[in-house]
This record gives structure tokens, C-alpha cells and sequence, in this order.
């Protein structure tokens, strides 16, 4: 390969976890991306964005927690799925950890996927993070969605925070001012950052009045800043085609109802408002820094 593409576009440094795109001598750095369905998971694009992660780098089951010990299954309850011969398989609900590797960088991840469980939850917690500690975790994204007052017709807000002082420099964010009822991802992230891991929460505001599953833009939305944060690229376009299925879907039903299309308008004009122009020049920063990241993986 010719070296003017390197001259042409220079690699990035590394990224706030110290992820680089070549390993080589590079110390391996280890990242801790959780979700858990349920109270935390609106449209279930929290867990679809870890589980995204999970099939595309063909992650590998390493614990999974006793169920009886923290699940009550008349809350959340075993699901019956039947194979392509008919054979039953019962899914119990559970919290998993599995690991993969992102080549060609020196990344190694650790996906947890679960359940938000009924009982002993800070027992729950110290059970995972000692996984955590003996998987050689460095850094700990915790993934989550929400209701919101937002519209659909808009880009899907993620909001980004950190406990860990040397995080919210880097990354230019603050911890989270947030007060009151809190669920599984809200404690396991404040535990973690107890326990010396650095930590950092994402959450994605889904539309309140389209809250059903699945809501693949906020899916996009949160790998999109998963991609920024990790230093990875990811292949995202069925996604955003799904993504702007579901809008168009969405515009539709909102044009048969006088009522819903009036309140996302209002919705509209306050985001309009209130927020800067989508093309900021950060975002114009990250959307080039993507394009490079891609154009050096087609190479």
C-alpha cells in the first residue's frame, strides 16, 4: 500500500480510553459496555446497540450470574421459543458477559447483556464487578434509554456523563445532576465508579409517543457515539435504513392524527430552540473523523 494515504489523512491519536487503530506493542485496553432491558432500556435500544456489538464482533459467552438468585419470575418471566423442528427452548431471564475482540486495534470488550433483577441488587452488583476485576476491565460504558419529550423528527439526543474526573476532561462532560428513583444501569454505574473503575453513561431519549420496540434510530443514535467513544467503526447502514423506515412510519401515522401532529411540532420548535444547528463545528469534527476512520478501513 502506498504511504500518501497516510500523508493524505493522518491516523487519529487515541482515543480517551487510549484505543488505537494498529495494536502492535500497544497495551490492550479493556472496556466494560453493559445494558440491561427493562426500566432502563426504552424501545429496547439499549440492548440492541450491545447485542449489535455482541454479533458483529462474534462475542463469546464467558458468565452468567444464578438467575434464581435475583430474579423473581412472575415479574419477569421465562419466554417459550420454539426451533425451526419444533423444539421448546426455555429463555430464562439472566445477566451474561461475553468478550470480543476489535481487530486491528487494541481493544478487547467485555458485553454485558441482562435483566434488571427483583432482588439483592447490591449483591447483584458486587457479583458483576468482581467479573469485572478478574476480566482486566479498565473502563465501564454503561448504555440506557429513556422516555422523552423529544421529536421523532429529530436527531435522537444521547446524553453523555462521567463521575471520573479525568473522563470528564477528556471527553469535555460532566457528572450526571440527575435526582430520584434510579434502576439497575443508574447503580451499577454509581458502584462501578466507587469500586476505581472509570466510568462513563450514555442515554438516548426515545419519543415518549412512539415508545414501543423496537426503536432502531435510537439504536443508531447510541452506537453512533459508541463508534466515537471506543475509536471503532462500525457498519451501520441497515441500520440507518431502518432508521428511516421507522421516522417515515412514524410521519405517517402522526398525519392521520391532527393531535399528534400538532404536539410534534411543538416539539420541533422548542428543540429548534433550544439547541445549537445539528452542523456545530463538533459535529462537523466527528462526522469528518468517521469519514477518515472508514475510508482508512476500505484501504
Amino acid at each position: 500500500m502506498s504511504n500518501n494515504f497516510d500523508e493524505t489523512f493522518p491516523r487519529p491519536q487515541a482515543g480517551p480510553f487510549g484505543v488505537v487503530r494498529e495494536d502492535g506493542d500497544q497495551e490492550r485496553v479493556t472496556v466494560l459496555v453493559a445494558a440491561f432491558e427493562g426500566w432502563n432500556d426504552a424501545g429496547d435500544a439499549a440492548t440492541d446497540a450491545v447485542q449489535f456489538l455482541a454479533g458483529h464482533y462474534g462475542a463469546k459467552d464467558v458468565f452468567e450470574v444464578t438467575s434464581d438468585d435475583y430474579y423473581d419470575y412472575q415479574f419477569s418471566r421465562p419466554i417459550v421459543r420454539r426451533g425451526a423442528t419444533g423444539e421448546v427452548k426455555i429463555v430464562w431471564p439472566t445477566t451474561r458477559l461475553s468478550t470480543a475482540t476489535v481487530p486491528g486495534t487494541n481493544l478487547d470488550l467485555v458485553l454485558l447483556h441482562g435483566w434488571e433483577p427483583s432482588y439483592r441488587w447490591r449483591s447483584f452488583t458486587a457479583e458483576l464487578l468482581e467479573q469485572a476485576t478478574l476480566l482486566d476491565v479498565d473502563f465501564v460504558v454503561m448504555v440506557g434509554a429513556l422516555l422523552a419529550d423529544v421529536p421523532h423528527t429529530r436527531p435522537i439526543p444521547v446524553t453523555k456523563t462521567s463521575d471520573t474526573a479525568e473522563l470528564q476532561e477528556e471527553l469535555d462532560i460532566d457528572s450526571s445532576q440527575y435526582e430520584g428513583p434510579t434502576g439497575i444501569v443508574g447503580l451499577l454505574s454509581h458502584m462501578a465508579s466507587l469500586g476505581g473503575f472509570p466510568t462513563v453513561s450514555l442515554w438516548a431519549a426515545v419519543p415518549h409517543y412512539v415508545a414501543q420496540s423496537p426503536s432502531p434510530k435510537a439504536e443508531l443514535a447510541l452506537l453512533r457515539e459508541l463508534e466515537e467513544l471506543l475509536s471503532i467503526t462500525l457498519p451501520l447502514d441497515a441500520i440507518a435504513e431502518d432508521a428511516e423506515a421507522w421516522e417515515r412510519g412514524v410521519n405517517e401515522l402522526a398525519s392521520d392524527d391532527p393531535e399528534i401532529a400538532a404536539y410534534v411540532q411543538q416539539l420541533e420548535e422548542a428543540k429548534d430552540t433550544t439547541d445549537l444547528p445539528e452542523a456545530t463545528g463538533d459535529a462537523i469534527a466527528r462526522e469528518f473523523e468517521r469519514y477518515l476512520r472508514r475510508r482508512r478501513d476500505e484501504k
